[in-house]
């Protein structure tokens, strides 16, 4: 069986312009997470990641 994906809230919640600044993932994500297959939340966590890297960048500009 496959191993399950992690959620990846970190506890620090807080949306700006609709995407949470702790995790990187949008409302709609966290909302229906639980309800995702595994290919969605692995998609989820990738796309939430590419978030997060973009929100640290702009943060040094």
């Amino acid at each position: 069986m496959a191993k399950e994906i992690e959620n990846p809230c970190v506890s620090r919640c807080q949306l700006k312009h609709e995407v949470c600044v702790g995790c990187g993932r949008s409302k709609e994500e966290i909302r229906g997470w639980r309800g995702m297959k595994r290919s969605e939340k692995k998609a989820t966590v990738e796309n939430a990641a590419a978030r997060m890297k973009k929100l640290k960048k702009k943060k040094k500009d």
